[in-house]
């Protein structure tokens, strides 16, 4: 793929882990004026003071209870689908996968409004295990069915099982919608990708699976390369790709799954991240992993921050704002760097 070639940071490694940490560096100047920038503005000693001497005023529990649980959330949530698209990007061998293609999102979203549909919108925390299962569970059935049939599963069936349980899932919970208003009302900013009203408790829930997910995908980054070369160069070189992609979708599992329970289905963020870091980097999955990681949560953090500050609306979703950054360069992709594919 021409969007695989060695990148201006594809160096030595000394190189690649400065520009590693000063990426790091950036994202948590970002986390602070996220949460510092508003319609009151938070020095950042007060916003360390709400942090770790929290004495219940009204601006700390502003930071504490509202921005601070939006601003992790985001940091999750990004971190988690970058990490994921580079992963589907590499297991498939296809360059427009991303964490959806695995039905992640139309899984976790048939769930949450089937519950709510069924027994109200009163289920409070309860809808993030909700998508999270839902998010779980579709994913499996995708990668079951995409390996029927002999020789298992291929990237070719993995695609086509998760394109007919995205349509099907999507167009059950469209219905459900249509005649469910009030339920329609309760999730309509989380179906847009949003983390806006972010709870901490919320966040803690979902948090230890994203960190689970983000640390196992570090080793990987080897086998990823290698998965990422097709099948028939991973034997080549002795690996086995069934064992290595189910171990991969295991992983997606869990990172895109978390990340839709927590902020619902925000687009373009595992399409186009991947692409930005291997652009850069080159396709070395030890680095593209980690670099995907911290920029996925740079990009959603700034995201959700431009969409308040200049919409003008706290609630504005942040799957908009990505969405309005995202098509533009997915119709560059698209036009430019996969043309040498077709």
């Amino acid at each position: 793929m021409s969007d695989l070639k060695a990148g201006p940071l594809a160096g030595t490694g000394a190189g690649r882990l400065l520009a590693l940490a000063c990426l790091a560096l950036l994202l948590s100047a970002a986390a602070l004026g996220a949460v510092a920038l508003g319609a009151a503005t938070m020095p950042p000693a007060k916003i360390l003071s709400a942090i770790f001497a929290f004495d219940g005023s009204r601006d700390h529990i502003l930071i504490t209870g509202i921005r601070l649980p939006r601003v992790l959330a985001a940091l999750l949530a990004g971190s988690a689908l970058a990490v994921a698209g580079a992963i589907m990007q590499a297991v498939s061998s296809n360059p427009l996968a991303s964490p959806d293609l695995l039905g992640i999102n139309s899984g976790a979203a048939f769930a949450v409004v089937s519950v709510m549909s069924a027994y109200g919108t009163g289920i409070g925390d309860l809808y993030v295990w909700l998508a999270f299962v839902g998010a779980a569970a579709a994913a499996g059935i995708v990668y079951a069915l995409g390996s029927l049939g002999a020789g298992g599963h291929s990237p070719l069936r993995l695609v086509l099982a998760g394109a007919i349980i995205t349509t099907f899932l999507t167009s059950v919970t469209t219905v459900v919608l249509i005649f469910d208003q009030g339920t329609l009302d309760a999730v309509r900013l989380w179906t847009a990708g949003s983390v806006t009203g972010r709870s901490m408790a919320q966040v803690k829930t979902v948090t230890p699976y994203i960190l689970v997910g983000l640390i196992t995908a570090l080793p990987f980054g080897r086998h990823l390369t290698t998965l990422s070369l097709g099948a028939d160069a991973s034997r080549a070189l002795g690996q086995s790709p069934v064992l290595w992609r189910g171990l991969s979708i295991a992983l997606v599992i869990l990172l895109a799954g978390g990340a839709v329970a927590l902020a619902g289905p925000i687009g373009f963020v595992g399409l186009l991240v991947p692409h930005l870091v291997r652009m850069c980097i080159g396709v070395d999955y030890r680095w593209v992993v980690p670099f995907s990681a911290v920029t996925g949560a740079l990009l959603v953090i700034v995201a959700d921050m431009v969409g308040r500050l200049v919409f003008g609306s706290q609630s504005f979703p942040v799957g908009v704002t990505i969405a309005l950054i995202g098509a533009p360069f997915f119709l560059y992709l698209a036009r430019t760097r996969l043309r040498g594919d077709a």
